[in-house]
C-alpha cells in the first residue's frame, strides 16, 4: 500500500506531491482562471477561503485514503502548473477516478499526459486498482486527447450530466482497466 506522509511521485519532468495548506495561493489562483474553469463543475471560488475549505477536504479525503490530490510542479524549477486527483472507491470493486488541471502556460506541453500515465502506474501498480476512469465535456478536445494518448478507453457517452456555466454538457466516459495497463507498459 502506498505511504501517506511522504506521498511523492516523479516523472520524467514532474514532480506529484499531495497538496498542503501551503498551496492555497496556487491552488486559488489556478482555481480562478475562467480558461480553466469552463469545463469544471466546480465553479471559479469566490475567495481564498472557498479554496481553503477545498484543500481541507482534499487533505482530510487523503488521510482517510478516499482521495489523493496531487500538486503537479516542474522537476526541473519547482515551478506549481496543476492538480491531479485519483479517488479511490469501494475496496470490493478496486476501482479509482481521476481528474486533472492545468495551468494554460503548461497546455500543450504533454505535462497532463504525463501526470495521468504517472497515476494510472500509481493506481495500478502501486494501489492496486483493477479499473481507473475518467470523464470530461465533450467539448473538452484537449482533455480527450490527454486521455486518448494516456491509453484509455471511450467507453461512454453521458447526455447533459454536466453543469458547466454554459449549460449542461454531455461528458465522455474513459476507462482503463490493469490488464490494459500490463498491455500497453
Amino acid at each position: 500500500m502506498f505511504e501517506l506522509k511522504a506521498l511523492e511521485l516523479h516523472s520524467d519532468r514532474l514532480l506529484l506531491r499531495g497538496v498542503e495548506l501551503s498551496d492555497l495561493s496556487e491552488v486559488h489562483q489556478l482555481l480562478s482562471i475562467p480558461e480553466v474553469d469552463k469545463y469544471n463543475a466546480l465553479g471559479i471560488p469566490t475567495n481564498k477561503e472557498v479554496t481553503s475549505v477545498y484543500l481541507n477536504e482534499w487533505i482530510d479525503n487523503r488521510k482517510m485514503r478516499k482521495e489523493l490530490v496531487f500538486a503537479l510542479n516542474l522537476l526541473e524549477d519547482d515551478v506549481f502548473i496543476g492538480l491531479i486527483s485519483l479517488r479511490i472507491g469501494n475496496a470490493k470493486y478496486s476501482i479509482g477516478s481521476m481528474w486533472y488541471k492545468l495551468h494554460p502556460n503548461f497546455w500543450g506541453k504533454g505535462y497532463a499526459t504525463e501526470s495521468v500515465k504517472r497515476i494510472l502506474k500509481f493506481g495500478f501498480e502501486e494501489i492496486g486498482l483493477h479499473r481507473i476512469e475518467a470523464g470530461c465535456a465533450i467539448g473538452n478536445i484537449g482533455s480527450i486527447r490527454v486521455l486518448e494518448k494516456s491509453g484509455m478507453i471511450k467507453e461512454g457517452h453521458k447526455r447533459k450530466v454536466l453543469p458547466l456555466k454554459s449549460g449542461w454538457s454531455d461528458n465522455y466516459e474513459f476507462a482503463m482497466l490493469d490488464e490494459d495497463w500490463k498491455t500497453l507498459y
